[in-house]
């Protein structure tokens, strides 16, 4: 399955601290501190470029993982990416999601 260039919109979350250390679908060990993502669809190694739609900061992450599971969400991000792009404290970012692979 090819994503030649791929950019939705939606909402994106990251994933809490219970997951540290924790195996991702990809069989990597999930880290809060790398810019990684879950995405239900893209295939792991993907890049994927995250912008915030209402301050335009973007963070680069690569996908590890499958989710998110709740409806209206399109990608997971790491804490430090998700705090790159936006506030952790809204828990939730308005964002555009482009790969770049």
């Amino acid at each position: 399955m090819s994503h030649k260039h791929h950019t939705e919109y939606g909402k994106a979350s990251y994933y809490a601290n219970k997951y540290q250390g924790r195996k991702t679908a990809s069989g990597q060990r999930f880290d809060q501190n790398k810019p990684t993502a879950a995405h239900r669809t893209l295939p792991f190694g993907s890049k994927v470029k995250v912008t915030n739609l209402v301050n335009s900061k973007s963070v680069v992450v690569t996908v590890n993982d499958r989710g998110p599971f709740t409806k209206g969400r399109v990608i997971d991000l790491s804490r430090s990416a998700f705090s790159a792009i936006g506030n952790t404290a809204s828990g939730v970012l308005k964002v555009k999601v482009e790969t770049l692979n």
